[in-house]
């Protein structure tokens, strides 16, 4: 079978192709600087968007959350929660990596994440089958995150494409509704056989 070049399919990778974030692991990280798990998932997700965008470095960021529950923003307490915070966004569902490696055979394939610059790296040193896709764009790294419309104009450009060859696949609605106003076609992931069934009829009509 051979690969449609023009054709691409974008796909987002936590809720689709990865897990969202380990159970538990807000309030392990709560626990940790002792302060509520409620407060402390207030002040997780308050300061995120500017580091998923690569606005603000791992260390501002934890330093940000913690002065806002009045926690020491000691080296040692950021580089733990750094990395217990990474641990917790580490999962892949295997079924669907194998999905999208596999329709490779029949177009490209590429990547658009929300993710902070060094979860990116760490993700890419665990999941070496990232390298196989035909472009990876994480947020931190380019600098805007979705569903801010640079994102989705950075993979046209990314991948010499026009728009409306470009099917992108996320699991938040408000994502791929930005995506449809930069002219990108789009799908709201629910599961892979609903997805499979979508991708099987527009990659035939291209």
């Amino acid at each position: 079978m051979s690969t449609d070049r023009r054709s691409i399919v974008l796909f987002d990778l936590f809720g689709v192709i990865a897990r969202h974030q380990r159970p538990g692991a807000l309030e392990k990280m709560a626990a940790r600087v002792r302060v509520s798990a409620d407060a402390f998932t207030s002040a997780y997700w308050a300061h995120r968007p500017p580091y998923d965008a690569g606005r603000h470095t791992a260390s501002a960021y934890w330093t940000d959350v913690l002065r806002t529950l009045s926690r020491p923003a000691d080296a040692d307490t950021i580089q733990e929660l750094r990395l217990t915070d990474i641990d917790s966004w580490s999962r892949v569902d295997e079924s669907m990596v194998g999905y999208v490696l596999g329709l490779r055979e029949r177009a490209r394939v590429a990547l658009l994440s929300n993710i902070p610059a060094d979860h990116a790296d760490a993700f890419l040193a665990a999941q070496p089958w990232l390298n196989d896709l035909d472009h990876t764009a994480f947020s931190g790294r380019i600098g805007a995150a979705k569903p801010d419309p640079a994102a989705f104009q950075y993979c046209v450009v990314a991948l010499q494409s026009a728009p409306a060859d470009i099917l992108f696949v996320d699991d938040r609605a408000e994502n791929v509704r930005a995506a449809q106003a930069v002219g990108l076609n789009g799908h709201v992931f629910r599961t892979q056989g609903e997805l499979a069934e979508v991708v099987d009829t527009w990659l035939p009509t291209r």
